[in-house]
């Protein structure tokens, strides 16, 4: 799992592959010609004019775009087995669990705190069981579910379901079973593919064979092994297309192929019938293709404008959160079908945590609005008793610029966290202040030192398992001080 950063200055993006024409008839589409008393060119696509066309493909795009995005990392961690991010196939655990350091320079903003679990589950056939072990109270850990929309429908862990371990069933949208015994939870997904991205708290490099056998307790079963009987039988095969290239998946029509290709996994939500009905109009149906080379070219003109349409909305929603991008992060009853926040989501940070389980806002400049300068020395001070308030864990964590690497030093400190607070030294008051800046500050000080690299840097605030104080903006993150020099 990637580490969620919300701001600017980390925008995760997929390495896909190139994407795959498809070329087949668009059978059954009626074209008109231009409209003689007004001379305005239609589209006759079931009586769809040009510009409800070009609407709907600029819904279509909206809409569809976690879906597409999601397919590209689905593709190359589980499917592509040629491929370098390969991870596995479905229905299985990758673990991380290491201590990055500087020389991990090919990592942006590398997370100092959590070891990683994913996987992608194939709800096809029949549901999954995840399993896990239970852990002191004190160890953060969860298991996040995104659907292909990109909803984040449900958590396992310690905020949604304790450290007391146990069995989870994940079930697809079609199953009509009955839970089993010795199930703590059901848990139904929207669509048949759902990505599992997973963080356990790593306190120190001392911490690590802990973490590894709590992840060797992290388990992934079909229902049938879990209950130890035969299997159902195996869902027909998918031809799997090779997804468009990032670099293109904003301006290319073949866009519209991946997304109706996606549609076959997931079966209509019942508030999305109308949506679903508009995008059939288009001829944008599940496992069909939508764009060919026969297709009208005016046609082919409106879904290219719709496309532009939709990016344009989704870059001022971008705008208009001014970088407070935790908002785009949530399971359907929070986003209310806000198709638009789903997308910007998805392009700020694919996957990204729900606010609830996780904030991690970026600091980029000082409190005078001034770029941040390793040739300068900074503070963060914490007042009395108003340490970040998590129910959890908390961490500052200095990245260099522009790679977002940590800064070599040699006290060999990276991040201060809610695990070193015990270290520090407390103001006369009793708040707490950081000192940023590249010279040690004095032997008395250095275990408040966060040292910055001679030139460009940011600082990453992590907050898991927020408490209502920093939910609802009553606590807000301090501003990094300038000190005169």
């Amino acid at each position: 799992m990637r580490d969620r950063l919300v701001g600017t200055a980390l925008i995760s993006t997929f390495q896909g592959v190139a994407g795959v024409a498809l070329a087949a008839t668009l059978a059954g589409c009626s074209f008109t010609s231009p409209d003689a008393a007004t001379g305005s060119q239609f589209v006759g696509i079931d009586g769809v004019s040009a510009p409800e066309a070009r609407r709907i493909a600029k819904e279509a795009y909206v809409y569809g775009y976690p879906m597409v995005a999601s397919y590209q990392a689905v593709y190359a961690t589980n499917i592509d087995s040629t491929g370098s991010q390969y991870r596995g196939p479905f229905n299985t655990f990758h673990h991380v669990a290491r201590v990055y350091t500087p020389e991990d320079a090919g990592i942006a903003a590398p997370n100092l705190e959590t070891a990683t679990s994913s996987a992608v589950l194939d709800l096809r056939a029949e549901p999954v069981v995840v399993s896990v072990p239970p852990m002191e109270s004190r160890r953060y850990f969860a298991l996040q579910l995104t659907d292909l929309y990109g909803q984040n429908f449900a958590y396992i862990g310690s905020r949604a379901t304790g450290n007391g371990g146990g069995h989870f069933l994940i079930a697809g949208p079609r199953w009509k079973g009955t839970a089993p015994k010795h199930v703590a939870k059901v848990i139904v997904a929207e669509t048949e593919l759902v990505t599992l991205s997973g963080r356990t708290l790593l306190y120190s490099a001392s911490d690590l064979a802990n973490v590894k056998r709590i992840q060797a307790g992290y388990k992934l079963q079909p229902l049938s092994a879990f209950l130890k009987k035969a299997a159902p039988p195996a869902p027909a095969p998918v031809a799997w297309i090779a997804p468009e290239a990032p670099a293109q998946m904003r301006s290319s029509l073949e866009f519209y192929n991946q997304l109706a290709f996606l549609l076959q996994f997931a079966p209509v939500e019942h508030s999305e019938k109308t949506l679903r009905r508009r995008l059939d109009s288009l001829r944008i149906r599940p496992g069909e293709p939508a764009v060919t080379d026969r297709m009208n070219p005016r046609l082919r003109q409106m879904m290219q404008e719709g496309m532009h349409d939709g990016q344009n909305d989704i870059d001022k929603r971008r705008v208009a959160l001014a970088g407070k991008t935790d908002t785009l992060f949530a399971d359907r009853r929070t986003f209310r079908n806000d198709y638009l926040a789903r997308a910007a989501g998805a392009q700020v940070d694919l996957g990204g945590s729900s606010r609830e389980e996780a904030l991690a806002p970026v600091i980029e400049q000082d409190s005078a609005g001034q770029p941040l300068d390793g040739t300068r020395a900074y503070t963060l001070r914490f007042a009395p008793k108003s340490l970040p308030p998590v129910n959890a864990y908390w961490s500052v964590t200095l990245y260099q610029l522009p790679g977002q690497t940590l800064v070599a030093n040699a006290a060999k400190r990276y991040t201060i966290n809610a695990a070193t607070l015990s270290s520090l030294k407390r103001d006369r008051d009793g708040g707490v202040t950081l000192a940023l800046q590249s010279a040690s500050p004095g032997k008395g000080q250095e275990a408040n030192w966060l040292p910055t690299p001679p030139g460009p840097f940011m600082v990453a605030m992590r907050y898991y398992w927020p408490k209502p104080a920093l939910l609802d903006g009553s606590w807000q993150t301090p501003s990094l001080q300038r000190v005169a020099q």
